[in-house]
């Protein structure tokens, strides 16, 4: 649809207000491993607090992600988007007044609600700004890459306001660049819409939020109940129920939330479960090494921050090159350097103690980043192969999903087997506890190999050939 004519359209501006959306979200991910330590010496939660602080802004970004692109095009990207900015501020500053760890968890989920309204709707803004198809590329890859610079400058950013002001300053840090994105939103951004757009699916949106915040709740608080107690037994199997009702809604459904017809294509779902894997390997590994680095090992927050560089490094040096090998040799490639560099990461960690050398942790760091950055590109590139131009858009979008969807359960699952059976964790013992858990990474790492191979051959591309044509036929 048109811009609004009252709105002079600045395509460079425009790039950069996304940019800065971007740029909140994607530095919030690092800066709030870095904290998590100060938050827990000055608020005195529980380890699972810690994990509830970082997996309650990703629920609802999870949970809200689709639903949030309907409503932007029915009701206009621009008012979700400013809509975004305003909740994500809101609830940095509710997260700089927390003066309790269950006032900073309910503040972070509301940082999620904003934060599921800004890059998908930004992505969708871009995509109306930019038409020529060239400068929408070139575009589309400097707001990407946006999220590399913001992964490298958050765990340095997280640590000097730390070191110099305190943990809330993370949070408030937040305010004031929103505030600059919301001017420039209101002056240059356009109103857009998509047209009439797909219908809202209440009961499949509500059984997906149900599911994952049980299944979450029940990884999450294993260790304080027990695996073998009613309570998570009952957020588990409460969990699986509301799964199979959200296939059995989506089915039936006229408008459904994800069309269940896309995962007959091989490469679509392997992506979605490659995304998965691999996000949910970098959330655990962020959140229990900068764990292991300032509760273990004693460093100062600063020099953790520092300590994490080599893994935004490692990726933001592997995702242009990701990008450049999916272009000429498809997605099997990529997605094997990525599990390669997982798997090395996790080797080194495997007998990870309190005094592991700090050299062969940096290389760790550095690998699982190169593994990290290698696999974004193949998983957008496989979501959407095959697909119809009108269903691409919604392919991306559940790709993007199922990379939240992965961050979740990787804090949950990797606090769940690390934490111990008591509810506490003794530091001491806390390096020797996490080996399980670089075993899995390895487990899933071998795994995106595999499905890198089954998903990218002949076979599997001529299942996405028949989805395709059977979307068309519709």
């Amino acid at each position: 649809m048109a811009a609004n004519s009252s709105t002079t359209i600045h395509p460079r501006v425009v790039l950069g207000t996304c940019c800065l959306s971007l740029l909140l979200v994607m530095m919030d991910v690092t800066v709030v491993n870095v904290v998590l330590p100060s938050i827990h010496a000055q608020l005195h939660g529980s380890f699972s607090t810690l994990q509830w602080v970082v997996d309650a802004y990703t629920l609802m970004v999870a949970s809200l992600m689709l639903l949030v692109g309907s409503l932007a095009d029915r009701f206009g990207r621009r008012r979700m988007f400013l809509l975004g900015i305003g909740l994500f501020c809101g609830g940095s500053a509710l997260c700089g007044l927390a003066r309790s760890v269950e006032m900073l968890v309910l503040a972070r989920a509301v940082q999620g609600i904003g934060g599921s309204m800004l890059n998908p709707v930004a992505l969708s803004i871009l995509t109306n700004v930019y038409v020529e198809p060239r400068a929408r590329a070139q575009a589309i890859g400097i707001w990407g890459a946006t999220s590399g610079v913001a992964l490298a400058l958050g765990p340095v950013v997280g640590g000097v306001l730390v070191h110099w002001v305190g943990w809330q300053a993370v949070f408030w840090v937040n305010v004031p660049i929103g505030l600059v994105a919301i001017m420039l939103t209101l002056r240059f951004v356009p109103e857009s819409r998509g047209g009439a757009g797909r219908g809202i699916d209440a009961p499949g949106q509500l059984l997906a939020i149900v599911a994952l915040a049980m299944v979450t709740s029940g990884l999450i608080e294993a260790h304080n109940y027990g695996w073998a107690s009613p309570t998570i037994s009952g957020f588990l199997g409460f969990g699986l129920l509301s799964i199979v009702a959200f296939v059995l809604v989506e089915q039936r459904a006229a408008a459904p939330l994800i069309d269940l017809r896309f995962f007959r294509a091989w490469p679509f779902s392997g992506a979605i479960v490659i995304a998965v894997l691999a996000f949910a390997i970098f959330s655990a590994f962020l959140f229990l090494n900068t764990l292991y680095l300032q509760d273990v090992r004693g460093l100062p927050a600063l020099q953790a921050g520092l300590c994490t560089l080599p893994f935004a490094f490692g990726s933001m040096l592997c995702a242009p090159l990701s990008g450049r090998l999916t272009g000429r040799y498809g997605a099997r490639l990529p997605l094997l350097l990525s599990a390669t560099g997982f798997v090395v990461s996790a080797i080194v960690l495997t007998g990870l103690d309190v005094t592991t050398p700090l050299g062969a942790l940096l290389v760790s760091y550095g690998l699982c980043g190169c593994g990290f950055g290698m696999c974004n590109a193949p998983i957008t590139n496989s979501a959407i192969a095959g697909m119809p131009r009108a269903q691409a858009g919604v392919a991306a979008a559940i790709a993007s999903t199922s990379r939240q969807v992965g961050a979740l359960l990787g804090i949950a699952l990797g606090g769940a087997l690390s934490a111990g059976s008591t509810g506490g964790v003794r530091w001491a013992d806390f390096p020797q506890a996490t080996h399980v858990v670089w075993w899995c990474m390895i487990g899933a790492a071998l795994g995106i190999a595999a499905l890198g191979v089954v998903s990218t051959g002949i076979r599997a591309r001529k299942t996405a050939q028949d989805v395709a044509a059977l979307l068309d036929s519709r």
